[in-house]
């Protein structure tokens, strides 16, 4: 009730002091009350790590792949002194530490179409905890929350009722046409780790440097892919859309060489581009029906990207241009401010991504919102 307080009495203009960073812009719904709520939490919120369970089904997760923010996760709050509690009293919400990318590739069976095992490994865990504590029945799961880069995330939860009704879930797969419900679940983004670190991928040069308007390379899968190929695939200078780089020809230099980076959903709602195009400072365009992008109960995503349907992808180019070069000035700007919320440090540092993740998690268990006009 206290931290609520605070955060409505900082919606009408009380004034928050913080000696490191104060956010600030229209890159975010409301940042004074944004900033109180992340204070709060940095006071207050405890989670509890359920303990039983063994690897590599439990406490572990890649860290060096499309999936990397799994074992990122699991990683980092595991040996977190600030919001860890071993005092299952004392905390606010718990965490069951399972990674869905790990039972993919050890329980499933390849091919099989069969989500059975999964399930069961699932409904087999939430049964040990919830026989040895009281806290999932006390709640029917509303104060848990699992989280779960991979495309099977939202099947995974399917597994028991309450863990998809009740609990909080944590998807970079958040999409609301397969019941994703942003007042009770939380995106958070997938980041394409190959080193297991960012080393080398943050970083670009200014507006003025980057003679291309889009950049697209990319398999085609999914829906929207093809659509956006077939209208732009090599069809004009400006536009550098194309399934496959030419031979020598960097990713990442296009990412920098380009005002416009195209993140079109492939089979699942979420891509790993929007993070590399925020990484090397251009303005992510997401092309996408039932996204619901990362941290949006916070950022104003409108603020410092594109969000263009699927039906408007033949008028891609006019949508761009029609973007004076003032306001895509300040939309790359604010790209290079938002960088820091979906950035990867080791240990965390405050607003980085380990830390927004959390704070969806908090805002959530709080049920309060941030803005009144969101």
């Amino acid at each position: 009730m206290k931290a609520r307080f605070a955060i409505s009495e900082a919606k009408v203009g009380n004034q928050t002091q913080d000696p490191e960073y104060v956010p600030i812009g229209p890159m975010y719904w409301n940042s004074k009350a944004f900033h109180r709520s992340y204070l709060e939490m940095e006071k207050e919120f405890k989670v509890f790590v359920y303990k039983e369970g063994e690897p590599p089904l439990f406490h572990n997760g890649p860290c060096k792949s499309i999936y990397s923010m799994e074992g990122n996760f699991i990683h980092e709050i595991e040996k977190n002194s600030q919001f860890r509690t071993k005092d299952p009293n004392k905390a606010h919400v718990y965490f069951l530490p399972f990674s869905v990318t790990m039972l993919v590739r050890y329980v499933y069976v390849r091919d099989s179409h069969d989500f059975h095992p999964i399930k069961q490994t699932v409904v087999d865990y939430i049964n040990v905890v919830s026989e040895k504590y009281p806290f999932w029945n006390r709640s029917l799961a509303a104060d848990h929350f699992m989280l779960s880069c991979h495309d099977w995330g939202p099947e995974t939860s399917r597994s028991h009722q309450f863990l998809h009704k009740n609990s909080i879930r944590v998807l970079c797969n958040a999409n609301t046409s397969e019941g994703f419900n942003p007042s009770r679940d939380a995106s958070f983004p997938e980041i394409n780790l190959l080193s297991g670190a960012t080393d080398g991928l943050l970083g670009g040069p200014s507006a003025s440097r980057r003679p291309n308007l889009a950049f697209f390379a990319g398999g085609v899968h999914g829906p929207i892919r093809p659509i956006l190929l077939k209208h732009w695939e090599n069809k004009d200078e400006a536009m550098k859309i194309q399934q496959y780089l030419p031979k020598g020809v960097s990713y990442y230099d296009m990412l920098r060489k380009s005002k416009f980076c195209i993140c079109p959903s492939g089979y699942e709602v979420a891509s790993p581009r929007i993070v590399e195009a925020i990484y090397t400072g251009c303005v992510p365009v997401l092309i996408s029906d039932h996204y619901v992008p990362p941290f949006s109960d916070v950022l104003n995503w409108k603020s410092f990207s594109v969000e263009v349907p699927v039906k408007d992808i033949p008028n891609l180019k006019r949508i761009l241009m029609s973007i004076s070069s003032r306001q895509y000035i300040r939309m790359q700007r604010r790209v290079l401010k938002v960088r820091r919320h979906f950035e990867i440090n080791s240990p965390p540092k405050r607003f980085d991504v380990f830390h927004m993740i959390l704070h969806s998690v908090w805002l959530r268990r709080l049920n309060i919102r941030i803005s009144d006009d969101h």
